[in-house]
């Protein structure tokens, strides 16, 4: 299962490795960094070569050691539509238009909405929102609701992480003279929609200046458009008598939605998430402040509880309760409502992880059906479509494919959701298989994407879909490996090292967070813990002992061998090194995600 490189390859494979017990080969992310007992290495060195493997500049090393808003913030402008739709909002806030804004049900979607409303009421506006309800509705706007809300008298309607593809629905309130402005960074069609604008960095008439933040995820263009719309209306001298917005208090909505998209958290995303961060450590949003007690947060929130703790629970709302919770929570004022929101949210992530449990069992079943394919297309009747974009995340990260999961309802209509590996672009292929004929609707974007389909083209769905990508699929994952920052003994395992490490931070996709290779070590305990958490006690020969977990591996060929094999067989352990607090004296444990024998 696992092997050590003969003397000729050892230059190229960290620690020796060529094969893990999970089958990859190891590899220096920035060249060899071993550590041993901690020395060899400053500070100031460590962190310098952790921004350098992760694509920074050596002249621009000091701007990404604290990445500001100031220094990474473009001007609005050269986004294409960015004034028009700056200008036509200034004239509802300066006019007293009702304003509606339509948001997705999802954590960006709350966030995007969440956003604009509180600017808006600082403007002195009363805007109402929308979001649609993801069984009854779907994703993105459709026509006949923002004709609704324009009979009901909102003569503005500003759509946030949905309507870059929704054609028919904005030509619908086009032609019943409703405005719309888009807010989006899903992939676009040549054609754009008829909108008063589409705000879109990934529209195919950006400039390359414009496309360079195609990254963002659509919080982070929604607050761009915030900035734009202030400074239209400082120009106006709307701000004479009145205070200015306070942007910068808007950061901790951009952070959390930034990081539960899955955003790649480089350039202008690394600051959002950095600065939004402090933001929400001073606890000013209620409504997130509640939410952050509710999931039983003790400290400042990190960038990691965005993703886990936080934007689940949000996301628990469209998903499987009611689709307007998270826009209501983060825009509440009063406590005991936005509390009671709270507990109904986490109430609801329990809930969701049930459903998904039941779900990820049925669709697993399928997996050996279609060992063969480069993409896996897994569907079932009764699934809940509120859980089918984690469980495709799930079974991709369990089977290296991309993976697509589709409920389909009773009237036999399919509900998708797929999560791609890097180098493989899933939304792209959506587009082109919905210009294909093969789907109702879809897009998305590289790493993700949704569909509709009819229950009587899945099949031919996943075979265009597997010749389509195939070669790129055998192309991102023969590129897989294990990359590793630096590798310690035992006993530079410290919490220092760890606090040394995070200051490279935030993390997320597109700036992984530092890995290290612990050993060689030998186990002197492994068991089962909770939901088939592999947990080990390892021993190293420099006298040292540390705690160690490997999550949901216990099924994993790596985790069987943690727990069977290596009785007494020397070992490296790699993965994200974390500060053990419960004890007296803090820690550092290791949160496996690789192994290799060392003998």
């Amino acid at each position: 299962m696992a092997s050590v490189a003969g003397l000729n390859e050892l230059d190229n494979a960290a620690c020796g490795v060529t094969r893990s017990l999970s089958g990859k080969a190891w590899r220096w992310r920035g060249g060899n960094m071993a550590l041993g007992s901690g020395g060899g290495m400053a500070g100031d060195d460590l962190v310098m070569q952790l921004l350098t493997s992760r694509g920074v500049a050596p002249d621009d090393i000091e701007r990404h050691r604290n990445p500001t808003i100031r220094d990474f913030l473009p001007d609005p402008s050269i986004f294409a539509d960015m004034d028009v739709a700056a200008d036509r909002l200034a004239q509802a806030v300066v006019s007293g238009e009702a304003i509606t804004i339509y948001g997705d049900y999802d954590v960006d979607g709350a966030t995007s909405s969440a956003l604009l409303i509180r600017l808006l009421r600082e403007l002195g506006a009363n805007p109402s929102h929308y979001i649609p309800d993801r069984l009854l509705e779907g994703y993105g706007p459709s026509g006949e609701a923002l004709v609704k809300i324009g009979e009901q008298g909102s003569s503005l309607i500003v759509t946030v992480d949905c309507g870059a593809m929704a054609h028919e629905a904005l030509a619908m309130a086009h032609d019943a003279g409703i405005d719309v402005i888009v807010v989006d960074h899903h992939k676009c069609a040549a054609e754009n929609p008829k909108t008063v604008a589409l705000v879109n960095p990934n529209r195919l008439d950006s400039t390359d200046e414009a496309a360079s933040h195609g990254h963002l995820a659509a919080v982070g263009v929604a607050f761009l458009l915030s900035v734009a719309l202030v400074r239209t209306l400082r120009g106006q001298g709307f701000f004479a008598n009145r205070p200015t917005p306070d942007l910068m208090g808007l950061l901790d909505l951009v952070a959390l939605g930034t990081v539960a998209d899955v955003a790649p958290i480089h350039g202008l995303n690394r600051a959002f998430v950095a600065q939004g961060l402090k933001v929400m450590a001073h606890r000013r949003n209620v409504g997130l402040s509640a939410l952050i007690d509710t999931s039983r947060l003790k400290r400042a929130p990190q960038c990691s509880d965005l993703g886990f703790a936080l934007g689940p629970r949000i996301n628990a709302g469209g998903r499987v309760g009611e689709s307007t919770l998270g826009v209501r929570l983060l825009t509440g004022e009063d406590l005991p409502e936005v509390q009671d929101i709270a507990a109904r949210l986490d109430g609801l992530n329990e809930e969701r992880r049930a459903i998904e449990a039941e779900v990820q069992a049925a669709a697993e079943e399928q997996l050996a059906g279609q060992h063969n394919r480069s993409v896996l297309v897994l569907s079932g009747k009764g699934w809940h479509p509120g859980v089918i974009g984690i469980v495709a995340g799930r079974i991709k990260e369990k089977a290296g494919k991309p993976t697509i999961v589709i409920a389909v309802d009773e009237d036999g209509e399919g509900k998708g959701s797929g999560r791609s590996l890097s180098g493989v672009d899933l939304g792209a292929a959506i587009i082109a298989a919905r210009e294909h004929g093969l789907l109702v609707k879809g897009g998305g974007h590289a790493m993700a994407a949704g569909l509709t389909v009819e229950e009587s083209r899945i099949d031919a769905l996943a075979d265009w879909l597997d010749s389509q990508l195939a070669r790129d699929v055998d192309r991102a994952r023969a590129s897989q490996a294990t990359f590793v920052d630096i590798s310690v003994s035992p006993r530079g395992l410290q919490p220092d090292l760890v606090e040394l490490l995070e200051s490279a931070g935030p993390f997320g996709v597109g700036w992984p967070a530092p890995r290290i290779a612990v050993g060689p070590v030998k186990l002197v305990k492994a068991d089962v813990v909770g939901n088939g958490h592999v947990r080990l006690i390892a021993s190293g020969q420099d006298g040292a002992r540390f705690k160690a977990i490997a999550f949901r591996a216990e099924e994993s060929d790596m985790g069987q061998a943690l727990l069977h094999a290596s009785r007494g067989r020397s070992m490296w352990l790699a993965g994200r090194p974390k500060i053990d607090d419960w004890g007296s004296v803090p820690a550092a444990e290791l949160h496996v995600e690789d192994a290799a024998f060392a003998d």
